[in-house]
């Protein structure tokens, strides 16, 4: 019996983690979330909001590069990736506590059926607005795993990105979208 149960806890923690790696950048300006020393992501390799059309919920199209002018948080996620699923709570409380006059969030599904990300949301109750992309991910959000988010600020440069789970209903990340 104890055997597998640590067999179920094994797989669990693998099935967790399988969809990500590891990889945040702290916030610009900010100490970084782990405590990291502060990056200036412009600094490094200048990059800014592509542009890329996506599919609304509702079946229309939108680029991404014409919400230049206000702040941009881009989720890449998954209804199949437990971490993705796990961390959209806290951005549904990071999205209730901005101004959505001023920023926008695309959680960006990455899923084989933009049906079924559009079920999970409404399963889920989710506020949050749900894309799928029109055609070819930018060079940009190809990465390695997901979840990963993306956040550019009004002149459409990246001021953070994240690969892997966050936490962010945090006091640092409502701050960086003011």
């Amino acid at each position: 019996m104890k055997t597998s149960y640590i067999v179920f806890i094994s797989l669990a923690l693998f099935s967790f983690t399988a969809c990500t790696e590891i990889a945040k950048e702290p916030l610009v300006g900010e100490q970084g979330v782990q405590g990291a020393p502060v990056v200036n992501v412009s600094s490094v390799a200048p990059s800014t909001l592509p542009s890329f059309s996506m599919i609304q919920s509702d079946g229309s199209t939108i680029n991404l590069a014409d919400l230049k002018g206000k702040k941009v948080f881009v989720n890449l996620w998954a209804t199949w990736c437990p971490p993705c699923r796990a961390e959209i709570p806290s951005i549904e409380k990071l999205y209730s506590k901005v101004d959505k006059q001023k920023t926008v969030f695309i959680m960006l599904s990455l899923d084989e059926s933009f049906e079924l990300a559009k079920g999970f949301a409404q399963a889920k109750k989710m506020k949050l607005p749900v894309y799928a992309p029109a055609g070819n991910l930018p060079e940009m959000f190809n990465v390695n795993g997901i979840p990963a988010t993306f956040i550019f600020n009004e002149n459409g440069e990246l001021i953070k990105k994240n690969t892997g789970m966050d936490d962010y209903d945090t006091d640092a990340y409502v701050e960086l979208l003011k």
